[in-house]
């Protein structure tokens, strides 16, 4: 009984991981968390190990690894490492006095926080327990939503982890009112997630403004954003207001922002930095309150060094940036979102449609949809339309091309969960969401079919 007792106590204890090739320092760490299940590694191979083995919630990292001791690069290479294989994972890097500009970097690249030496018992102790509370109140905001089967954003539909940490980074940033600038291919739903970060902003109730900067001509946009005066060219019988004045209150999407002329970024940067206008052929300024999301599908920093963006105004519009996964990225969102478009389209189309084929179903899963979202709602139309089952086939999808991408997992627990969830999902979907139907094709009872969906936030 007392042995049962020990083995749960030991099971339940916090894992930290310290990266750190002193003998001295290692045996000063084990002091120093007596509460912790302390996993050492003297060097990045055998950290990363660890790291896969046991799942560590909080990671201690001395920047000054071997086979470089006196350099950081096999410690910031050592972190970028352990945050692709588990983002979640809180790391303090752990730096001498004179490698303040290696911390700064390691933020910079993902760390939760720095500690400069000498360890202070304490005061690490502290930092520790907070990188642990932070991991677990994440972990638990995470379970939440997965519970809630799709995201809580409105018009975004999505159940994958990619795409919930993008829910969450939205519900973060919207009530803030910072410049906003969002990353991703086309299609991927850059205006429905410039519309969420309005809606769960302050300024829901005012106008929101888009406009994309790619379809007007270059010698109307800038009487399109700013507007003009009477008389400021020829055909301008009247003063009319542009749309940065219209979104007064409220929020300006400008999509397509790395097609605006070089002509019109200067005023463009002017009018972030200041919040005034000048109306074309106008004197006087005009200030504006106005938030301001933008999107590109473009590789800015690329437009920049090439001369065709200018540095400032990037830096001006990209005060928090979103990236947006495509769909072939986001775990399991293709057949949800495909469901959801055939029974809108089925509807609006009046058709009696039930669902997809099971060839029509792995072909949506197995695609790797380069239009992504906008390309799924055209082919999913044109199915619904052009379909005479009940049931839409791959054919009638004119899907044909398997894209299969190689995603290094983070351990072999991982590999069997996202097994698990996937198959779930397929059968699930196969069934139409009937739980008896589904349970007896997975060969478990309703009640473990129940507690499967709730642990992966199935529903």
């Amino acid at each position: 009984m007392g042995k049962e007792i020990l083995s749960r106590s030991k099971q339940e204890q916090k894992k930290l991981l310290v990266v750190e090739d002193d003998p001295g320092l290692q045996s000063q760490m084990r002091w120093c968390f007596e509460g912790y299940e302390v996993l050492i590694a003297g060097d990045r191979p055998e950290a990363i190990n660890l790291l896969r083995r046991h799942e560590p919630a909080v990671v201690l990292l001395d920047l000054g690894l071997p086979p470089d001791p006196e350099n950081a690069s096999e410690g910031l290479a050592a972190l970028e490492e352990i945050l692709a294989l588990a983002p979640a994972t809180k790391v303090i890097v752990v730096t001498g006095n004179d490698e303040r500009e290696n911390a700064v970097k390691a933020i910079a690249k993902g760390a939760y926080d720095f500690y400069q030496k000498p360890v202070d018992p304490e005061v690490l102790g502290m930092l520790v327990e907070r990188a642990y509370y932070l991991y677990e109140l994440e972990q638990e905001n995470r379970k939440l939503m997965l519970q809630a089967g799709t995201s809580a954003i409105h018009g975004l539909i999505a159940s994958s982890p990619q795409m919930l940490k993008v829910c969450r980074t939205i519900e973060k940033v919207a009530p803030t009112g910072v410049t906003t600038l969002l990353l991703g291919e086309s299609g991927t739903g850059k205006e429905v997630i410039s519309r969420a970060l309005h809606s769960l902003s302050d300024r829901s109730k005012q106008p929101f403004v888009a406009i994309n900067c790619g379809a007007i001509p270059e010698t109307l946009l800038e009487s399109e954003l700013f507007g003009y005066e009477k008389g400021a060219f020829t055909g301008a019988a009247k003063q009319t207001k542009g749309k940065i004045e219209y979104a007064d209150g409220g929020t300006l999407f400008l999509d397509e922002i790395g097609d605006i002329p070089q002509s019109l970024q200067v005023k463009l940067l002017r009018f972030l930095q200041e919040r005034v206008i000048e109306r074309l052929g106008g004197r006087g300024e005009i200030p504006v309150d106005v938030r301001v999301i933008c999107a590109t599908n473009q590789n800015l920093m690329q437009q920049v060094s090439q001369g065709n963006f200018r540095e400032d105004l990037y830096y001006r519009i990209s005060e928090i940036t979103i990236n947006i996964p495509p769909l072939r990225e986001r775990d399991g969102d293709a057949l949800l979102l495909a469901r959801v478009l055939l029974d809108r389209f089925a509807g609006e189309y009046a058709r009696n449609i039930k669902g997809f084929s099971d060839d029509g179903a792995r072909a949506i899963q197995t695609y790797a949809w380069p239009g992504n979202v906008r390309e799924m709602e055209n082919r999913i139309k044109r199915a619904v339309i052009m379909t005479e089952g009940g049931n839409v086939t791959a054919e009638e999808l004119e899907l044909d091309d398997i894209d299969e991408p190689d995603v290094l997992p983070l351990n072999l627990k991982q590999v069997r969960e996202n097994a698990e969830r996937q198959a779930i999902l397929d059968v699930m979907n196969k069934c139409d969401g009937n739980i008896t139907q589904a349970a007896e094709l997975l060969g478990v009872s309703r009640p473990t079919l129940y507690d499967l969906m709730n642990k992966y936030g199935l529903k």
